[in-house]
């Protein structure tokens, strides 16, 4: 019998992450031997952490809060999509000989599947705030441009973080004929028909760092956080006429597009997403 080839998600919380169960669904699915588990890294010392785990035989890891930025820094080569977010949530731990280890970021084509596909949501034309310039938000913005809204507003507490990654971008954007800017949270502006929620603050408890007036009447507002995490945001976003969404959509999404890069099968996302949102539901307190 061969032996499983290991995976993880490394990150800082990782504990509540339902990565290793979604993937082990895939695993099952596809008939792949695959071992997939948690890695919990030193804020300081995440780089040290992957170059031991892929020492010890690993074949890859997805990389979550905070260490997206230094996961694509890791790579001899990066995919087009992790070229231009500049940030990594995939890495593959090739050997030299097949040009050394593979960055790729699949969260934004994971996003973008969760709201056109399992939400039916249309974003062609509509104003879209995205909210935090962290990894998560740097790794959604280029596929979201391919969907061709007609704004995407770029929000968050520090500015020049936010215009960094705009600037990036702004020619992508340009070509996709989509209005793309930077703004303060208190200059976020309103009436968005999108709004995606890609700040770290729903992990820390903290509450939503704009005002209800971001939101269009019947805008979907989505949370890239799930479970106890995203509650206070699915609550603020119902409260105020949204129609509320957390992100384990995105997370069982963007868990395929990696487990494709790395094992050359893609697994059926709809059984898959449906037996974690039971989970999910079940463990909500009533």
């Amino acid at each position: 019998m061969s032996t499983a080839d290991r995976y993880a998600v490394a990150g800082n919380p990782v504990e509540h992450s339902r990565s290793p169960l979604i993937h082990a669904q895939f695993a099952q699915q596809t008939g792949q031997a695959v071992d997939y588990g948690r890695l919990l890294c030193p804020l300081d010392d995440f780089k040290a952490h992957i170059r031991a785990f892929a020492a010890q035989g690993a074949k890859g890891c997805n990389v979550t809060v905070p260490f997206k930025f230094e996961a694509f820094e890791l790579a001899a080569r990066r995919t087009p999509r992790a070229e231009l977010a500049q940030a990594a949530n995939t890495l593959r731990f090739d050997d030299q000989a097949q040009g050394g280890w593979l960055a790729d970021n699949t969260d934004g084509v994971g996003l973008m599947r969760d709201i056109t596909v399992n939400a039916g949501v249309a974003l062609a034309g509509r104003r879209v705030l995205l909210l935090g310039a962290g990894g998560a938000s740097a790794g959604v913005l280029g596929p979201l441009i391919e969907a061709r809204p007609a704004e995407i507003v770029m929000a968050n507490r520090t500015v020049e973080k936010a215009q960094a990654i705009v600037e990036r971008h702004a020619t992508f954007a340009a070509q996709h004929g989509v209005k793309l800017s930077a703004r303060g949270l208190q200059e976020a502006g309103e009436a968005f028909d999108v709004f995606i929620n890609g700040t770290a603050a729903s992990l820390g408890g903290s509450g939503v760092p704009v005002g209800p007036q971001v939101l269009k009447p019947g805008a979907l507002a989505l949370d890239m956080m799930y479970g106890p995490a995203a509650q206070v945001f699915l609550d603020w976003a119902r409260s105020h006429g949204a129609i509320a969404r957390d992100g384990l959509g995105m997370l069982v999404e963007q868990a395929a597009e990696s487990f494709a890069l790395w094992r050359g099968v893609r697994p059926d996302t709809e059984p898959v997403l449906a037996h974690m949102r039971a989970q999910v539901d079940a463990a909500r307190p009533h």
